[in-house]
């Protein structure tokens, strides 16, 4: 979902709580990686040949999806980031409280309207 369907559906506050929610998951699962490469690092000095294969894939794997997972996670708190430092009105001061006026550019780019005082700006995306 978009972020002016996000909006639309949601409204502004809830997008932005579910981006987060959403982000912080992608973290979660790097932390697990992390475990999970510690575990399979301690498994190299304890088992034999065939275990030590079954470990140098699990750091593989953990590795390749811990760091996909940490990209997410920057990627998705960073853009939830950038669009609330812009979700103020100039003109009054609210927080958060807009509607998506209309799309420019493909989308990444919001006409969005204070439901306050309804001054409008724009927002990137």
């Amino acid at each position: 979902m978009g972020l002016a369907d996000g909006i639309r559906k949601h409204g502004f506050r809830k997008w932005y709580e579910r981006e987060l929610l959403g982000s912080h998951a992608w973290l979660v699962l790097t932390f697990l990686c992390t475990i999970g490469l510690a575990a399979a690092f301690e498994g190299l000095s304890l088992g034999g040949t065939d275990a030590r294969l079954g470990n140098f894939a699990a750091i593989g794997l953990c590795g390749v999806v811990g760091v996909v997972a940490l990209r997410r996670y920057l990627y998705r708190l960073m853009h939830a980031e950038q669009v609330a430092n812009q979700a103020v009105c100039a003109q009054c001061q609210t927080y958060g409280r807009l509607e998506v006026a209309a799309e420019e550019a493909g989308g990444r780019r919001l006409r969005v309207r204070c439901r306050h005082c309804a001054h409008e700006w724009s927002l990137e995306g």
